[in-house]
C-alpha cells in the first residue's frame, strides 16, 4: 500500500518518536502525553440543514465541502459560502429526517485522488426508498463549483432491511481504492447475523477499483477475491455500524469508530501494512465485552480505544489523526467524540508503542463528524448546523 509521507520531529514541544527516526518519518509515538489544552474550537461556518460531512476535494483550490443530509453538499472557501449549492440530490436522497430523527439521507462524500484532472466524485445516500446507492457524478464542464448530477452513474446498492445502521461513509484510501462502509442491517443485537457474516456485504468494510471494470473491479489483493463462500467486496467485517473512518494522510493507518448497542463505544485500527480480513468481532463481542456469546470469533481484532454508555454518551463519530501545521504539538494524535455528550477523545500511541485515550473537551454540541481540509487541519461538526475548526489557544 501507497503511504503518504510528511511532517518534521517537532521535539521542541516535548514530542517525539519512540526510537530513533529521520525528519521525514512521520510521528506514530509520543514521548509525553500531548497538550490537550492547547486547542479550542473556532465557529467558522453556519446555516446548515443537519450537517454530516466536511471534506476537501484535494485539487489545491483551498475549498471545503460541507455535505448535508438532506441531500445538498456547500462550499466554504476562504469563510465564504457558496451562494448556491455544490450539489444537490435532494428529489433522489430519502428526507425522513425532515420529520425527526433518522439515519437515512446524504450520507457520504469522497472525491476522485485525480479530481483536479477528472473531476470525479462519489456519493454514497438513501434513496426515497432506503435503499443504499453508492454512484459516481462528474464536476460540470464550465463550472468548477457544480457537480453535474445528470451524469450520475450507480456502481451499487444494497437493501436497507432497517432504518438505521446503513453506515454510508465512503473515502478513497492511499492505494486509490474506494473504501465504503456498511451496518450491520439495522434493528438492534444484529437479528440477521451479518456480524459474523462476510458473504454479504452488511456490516462491513468494502473495497472496490472504481477505475476499472464496469461499474467496477475487485482489487486482486482483497482478502475474499477468490473466495466463492464470501463477498469479494469485502474489505474487513465484525462490524455494527462504522459511522466515519479515516486515513492517517501520513502512515496510511486506518481508523474506524464502530457505533456500539448498549454499552460500549469503539475505535478500530488497521495498519497500512495489513492485507485485510480483519474480524472486528461484533456480534459476539460489543467493543472488548462479550455481547452475545461467551467466545472469541476466529482472529478478532480487539479495540485501540473504547468508552461506556455514561455522562450522556451514545453513539462515537469518528474522526482524523491531526497532521495539520496549526498544532504540531498535536501530530500524530486521533481525535473522535461522542453524538449526545458532545465529549471529545484523544488517542495516541507512546512510546512503547501503547495506545492510550484522554478526555480532551466537551465542544457542547451533538458531534455529528469531524473533517479534514487539504492542509491536514481538523473540523468538528455541529449537527444542529454549525461547523468549527480546531485552532490554538491564544
Amino acid at each position: 500500500m501507497k503511504r503518504l509521507i510528511a511532517v518534521l520531529l517537532m521535539a521542541v514541544f516535548g514530542i517525539g518518536l519512540a526510537a530513533q527516526a529521520q525528519e521525514e518519518e512521520p510521528i506514530t509515538q509520543l514521548i509525553t502525553p500531548p497538550d490537550l489544552a492547547s486547542f479550542k474550537l473556532t465557529l467558522v461556518a453556519n446555516g446548515f440543514e443537519h450537517p454530516l460531512l466536511v471534506t476537501h476535494a484535494g485539487d489545491g483550490s483551498g475549498r471545503i465541502f460541507i455535505v448535508e443530509q438532506t441531500g445538498r453538499v456547500w462550499v466554504l472557501k476562504d469563510g465564504e459560502i457558496g451562494g448556491s449549492p455544490f450539489l444537490d440530490l435532494s428529489d433522489r436522497v430519502n428526507q425522513s429526517v425532515t420529520q425527526g430523527y433518522s439515519e437515512l439521507g446524504l450520507l457520504g462524500l469522497a472525491f476522485h485522488p485525480d479530481f483536479a484532472e477528472n473531476g470525479m466524485m462519489y456519493v454514497s445516500y438513501n434513496d426515497r426508498s432506503t435503499t443504499s446507492v453508492v454512484s459516481r457524478i462528474q464536476l460540470a464542464e464550465n463550472n468548477p463549483n457544480v457537480g453535474d448530477r445528470s451524469t450520475e452513474q450507480v456502481l451499487l446498492t444494497l437493501r436497507q432491511p432497517y432504518d438505521n445502521h446503513n453506515g454510508g461513509h465512503i473515502a478513497f484510501g492511499p492505494d486509490g481504492y474506494l473504501y465504503i462502509s456498511f451496518g450491520d442491517g439495522g434493528a438492534a443485537g444484529d437479528p440477521l447475523d451479518s456480524g459474523q457474516n462476510p458473504s454479504d456485504w452488511y456490516g462491513s468494510i468494502l473495497r472496490i477499483d472504481v477505475d476499472s471494470g464496469d461499474p467496477y473491479a475487485i482489487p486482486e489483493d482483497n482478502p475474499h477475491a477468490s473466495n466463492p463462500s464470501f463477498a469479494r467486496e469485502v474489505w474487513s467485517y465484525g462490524l455494527r455500524n462504522v459511522w466515519r473512518f479515516s486515513f492517517d494522510r501520513a502512515t496510511g493507518d486506518l481508523y474506524l469508530a464502530d457505533v456500539g448497542q448498549n454499552e460500549w463505544e469503539e475505535v478500530n485500527f488497521q495498519s497500512a501494512d495489513s492485507p485485510g480480513g480483519e474480524n472486528y468481532g461484533w456480534s459476539d463481542y460489543e467493543a472488548s465485552a462479550p455481547y452475545a456469546v461467551g467466545t472469541v470469533p476466529p482472529g478478532m481484532v480487539y479495540p485501540v480505544a473504547e468508552y461506556r454508555h455514561s455522562a450522556g454518551n451514545c453513539s462515537v463519530s469518528g474522526g482524523f489523526v491531526y497532521r495539520g501545521a496549526r498544532l504540531p504539538q498535536l501530530k500524530g494524535v486521533y481525535f473522535f467524540g461522542d453524538f449526545c455528550s458532545g465529549q471529545i477523545w484523544a488517542s495516541w500511541r507512546d512510546s512503547a508503542g501503547v495506545w492510550q485515550t484522554a478526555e480532551a473537551m466537551n465542544a457542547g454540541f451533538q458531534i455529528s463528524a469531524f473533517g479534514e481540509d487539504e492542509a491536514g487541519e481538523l473540523y468538528v461538526v455541529n449537527y444542529d448546523g454549525e461547523v468549527y475548526r480546531i485552532d490554538p489557544v491564544e
